[in-house]
């Protein structure tokens, strides 16, 4: 994975290099040779130990004095804006600058068979388990996740595989591509397991939610393929546009399952010659999960393809939403061309992913399990996978409402639906509630009031170490507190330990 700086590299400076995508792009510059070199503020793990590792500096603050020598290329993270003192260095000394998803599709993308992996919920495991899939069926690729997948100790590899895998956020590119990343990644396979609207700071509506990845999936060639998650009502709408074959997967249960296909919007809608045709698209998914079995270690179940058995899956992951990750590698490896037996093994085998249901420790007898959750979909399937996992075990939801969509009135009441396999529930503080107002943002005291209206303990506490004492005093022993945050959220899990441990 590493390559020594040669004569000829290029000067990479990346602004904002904490992130996981750029700290994992730091990491493929490196590796293919480059002088990499960069700046953040309140760098934490994994990616401040991951750039360590690398043998990567970088200046904690940002300012003009960051870009001496002057870089050849500096890569402007998207969540840098005008106002940052070095940014308008930049732009004072007219450096060439340009965004991470411009660098990975020039650098790394072009040329590759690129696998990449949308959706509103499951991008990251989903992405790690398809590069462990592939790598178990001896295709040996290149990836780029957003986190760090625990197989292989890190969120980016660079290979000479002619496979790519990448996780295609549709989350801006930066302050002058105001266009998803996802955008630029050139795929060969898109996987879209599926869509619901997010991001409520830089869409709109859910129709330029949508739009953006209507136009993700217009980028795949005719040669390509789409696996499509076929329980999301807009990823079928949006299927039945793609020129590119169409793979449907879908968790079934205990039979087959048959959904409503929209019928194809007319090529000249998009923009096509009308002498080629789309190919149609049938009312059943083609990959099938059937015969689902979640046990205390592991979830079993049977793979369905166009009617016949495929094969059986076992995997360690927990909840119904792994199922369906799974099921998507699946159809995706096969699309390359990966045996079903490596890919079985590649599936029994796979680990998990830094931050997805991550077990932090246990301490007095309580499990502290960290994940990403965020929004109510994700915090609801989250929770139903531990107690999927944990069986009756005293549930314990503690949730900091970080991102823009976890703060937004409009998300509150699916919240209060989300919370419902939880005994107890903890909120924390807004971050930056100065971003809403009245009308705007979620109101924490709401969101506990209805869930004590449903017998739940639960209880509005703004501050970390408020919140550790209040569950160090509460629990006595048995219970699972799952933490969710898309933040660090103040080192909350460690506290939790230690203050069981006394």
């Amino acid at each position: 994975m590493h390559a020594e700086t040669g004569a000829g590299a290029r000067h990479f400076h990346l602004i904002g290099i904490g992130g996981t995508a750029m700290a994992s792009l730091a990491g493929l510059l490196k590796a293919k040779g480059q002088w990499v070199t960069g700046s953040d503020e309140n760098v934490y793990p994994p990616m401040s130990t991951q750039l360590q590792q690398q043998g990567i500096a970088y200046a904690e603050g940002y300012g003009a004095q960051n870009l001496e020598p002057a870089p050849d290329v500096v890569v402007v993270g998207n969540a840098i804006s005008r106002g940052n003192p070095e940014l308008e260095a930049v732009l004072d000394r007219k450096l060439h600058y340009t965004s991470a998803a411009a660098v990975l599709k020039e650098e790394f993308l072009r040329g590759r068979r690129v696998l990449a992996v949308a959706g509103t919920h499951g991008k990251t495991t989903t992405t790690s388990i398809l590069a462990w899939v592939l790598e178990a069926a001896g295709l040996n690729p290149s990836f780029l996740i957003g986190g760090v997948a625990e197989n292989f100790g890190a969120s980016f590899r660079l290979t000479d595989s002619e496979f790519f895998v990448i996780e295609a956020d549709e989350y801006d590119t930066a302050y002058f591509d105001k266009g998803p990343k996802m955008w630029h990644y050139l795929p060969e396979v898109a996987l879209v397991n599926n869509i619901e609207f997010d991001h409520a700071d830089i869409y709109r509506d859910e129709e330029a939610y949508k739009f953006a990845f209507a136009r993700f999936l217009n980028l795949v060639p005719m040669s390509g393929r789409v696996v499509a998650g076929w329980e999301s009502p807009l990823v079928r709408e949006l299927a039945a546009r793609s020129w590119a074959p169409v793979e449907g997967f879908a968790y079934a249960a205990g039979g087959e399952a048959e959904y409503a296909v929209p019928a194809a919007a007319a090529p000249e809608v998009l923009g096509v010659s009308s002498t080629l045709s789309r190919p149609p698209l049938g009312r059943q998914p083609r990959w099938q999960a059937v015969d689902v079995e979640f046990g205390a270690a592991s979830t079993r179940f049977r793979v369905l393809h166009a009617g016949e058995q495929w094969g059986v899956v076992e995997t360690p992951l927990a909840g119904a939403f792994n199922v369906r990750n799974c099921l998507a590698v699946v159809a995706a490896a096969s699309a390359v061309g990966a045996e079903p037996e490596k890919i079985r093994a590649g599936l029994k085998s796979f680990q998990s992913v830094r931050r997805r249901m991550e077990v932090r420790g246990e301490a007095g007898g309580v499990v502290v399990i960290d994940d990403f959750a965020h929004h109510p979909t994700a915090v609801k399937e989250t929770l139903a996978a531990a107690r999927q996992r944990y069986g009756e075990r005293p549930l314990v939801a503690v949730f900091e409402p970080r991102s823009y969509t976890s703060q937004r009135k409009e998300f509150q009441d699916a919240y209060v639906r989300a919370f419902a396999p939880a005994q107890t529930v903890v909120l924390a503080g807004l971050f930056h509630p100065e971003r809403y107002d009245a009308r705007t943002a979620l109101d924490p005291h709401a969101v506990i009031a209805a869930l004590q209206q449903q017998g739940k303990h639960a209880a509005y506490i703004p501050e970390v170490d408020a919140i550790v004492r209040h569950l160090a005093e509460r629990l006595q022993g048995g219970e699972v507190v799952l933490v969710m945050s898309n933040g660090g959220f103040g080192g909350i899990h460690q506290k939790l330990l230690d203050a069981f441990a006394g």
